[in-house]
């Protein structure tokens, strides 16, 4: 199970098994495990590390000094986090990364794939152009949610996130990843 969520993790894609595991020794990856509402980053840390969520989910948020808590993405089984973080190095998080159940991450130290060794291994570029890949999405997403959040009223935001979902999935039936404080918590109301 937890070797076909790396083999298709978008990290992975397009590399043999043979080269993950080469890539996975190479890049001083760990696995941790962590209980329902542990933090597994914390905003304030600064970190050389993405993670791949193997078992359970987590949400992404900031928790300002207020206690008011923005949502600002949920992660599934298979998805990466901390990407940005680890790629800028003294970048401190401006997020917390929680569990919401039980879970497994590996985390992967990609501050290597700059070095020479690693750019000539078979790995080494298909790694970065994944990566590129994953960013974009990223975006894309952080986009759409600030689309969602724009409206003006409660109202807006709410039509604006389903209307998302069901043209992200081609249908007018979908599951949405929240409970209602959490969609609340992400639409900021």
């Amino acid at each position: 199970m937890e070797k076909d969520v790396i083999r298709n993790a978008a990290l992975f894609k397009g590399l043999t098994d043979a080269e993950i595991k080469d890539a996975l020794k190479s890049l001083g990856s760990k696995k941790l495990s962590f209980q329902k509402e542990d933090f597994i980053l914390s905003a304030g840390e600064v970190t050389n590390f993405l993670g791949l969520l193997l078992k359970g989910s987590a949400t992404i948020e900031n928790n300002d000094v207020w206690g008011n808590r923005t949502i600002l993405s949920n992660i599934k089984q298979g998805q990466f986090f901390a990407e940005t973080y680890a790629l800028l190095p003294n970048e401190p998080l401006a997020v917390d990364v929680i569990a919401n159940t039980a879970s497994e991450v590996l985390f992967i130290d990609v501050s290597h794939l700059s070095k020479p060794d690693v750019m000539k291994t078979s790995w080494g570029y298909k790694m970065i152009y994944n990566l590129l890949k994953i960013s974009t999405g990223k975006n894309i997403i952080l986009s759409r949610r600030s689309f969602h959040t724009a409206q003006k009223t409660i109202r807006g935001k709410v039509m604006a996130y389903l209307a998302s979902c069901s043209l992200q999935v081609s249908s007018q039936e979908f599951d949405i990843p929240f409970d209602r404080q959490q969609l609340a918590d992400y639409l900021n109301v």
